[in-house]
């Protein structure tokens, strides 16, 4: 498995914990999807403005959103390691959450990495039922990991 990340805010710094946390879930979620094989991940930490920046370049909504997830089209991967793409998260937006949801910022910040990664690898949460399903998906890999709202 190989994770970059790519540090471009002041709000969190991560530490080899963090670094550690991710590729914990990059497994588990793996493993709950019944994926084999050598994936590759990257996960960008930014700020409010860079994220609005992006959502509003990439999806043409200029606000600001907490997870955006760039998925790899497969036909483009090389054989020894499949990318599934980038995951950018706000860092702001992680700790607001936190706060706001009452849990640590590694539930939330674990929560958002799941929840792209989940996109990266298809699901969608656009209808109802798809929705639902996403989120017991990310509280069965949460719990799996050990990762409780408090």
């Amino acid at each position: 498995m190989i994770l970059e990340i790519s540090n471009r805010q002041e709000h969190l710094l991560p530490d080899q914990g963090m670094k550690d946390l991710f590729e914990e879930i990059i497994k588990k979620t793996l493993l709950h999807e019944n994926r084999e094989g050598n994936y590759g991940v990257s996960l960008s930490l930014v700020t409010a403005e860079e994220i609005r920046e992006l959502n509003e370049m990439y999806r043409g909504k200029n606000k600001t959103t907490d997870v955006l997830s760039f998925p790899i089209e497969e036909e483009f991967q090389p054989e020894e390691v499949k990318v599934l793409g980038d995951i950018v998260i706000s860092t702001e937006a992680v700790i607001e959450q936190a706060k706001e949801y009452d849990h640590s910022v590694e539930r939330e910040i674990a929560y958002l990495f799941i929840h792209g990664l989940l996109h990266l690898l298809g699901y969608d949460h656009l209808e109802f039922e798809d929705k639902e399903n996403m989120r017991k998906v990310e509280e069965e890999i949460l719990t799996q990991l050990e990762i409780t709202r408090n």
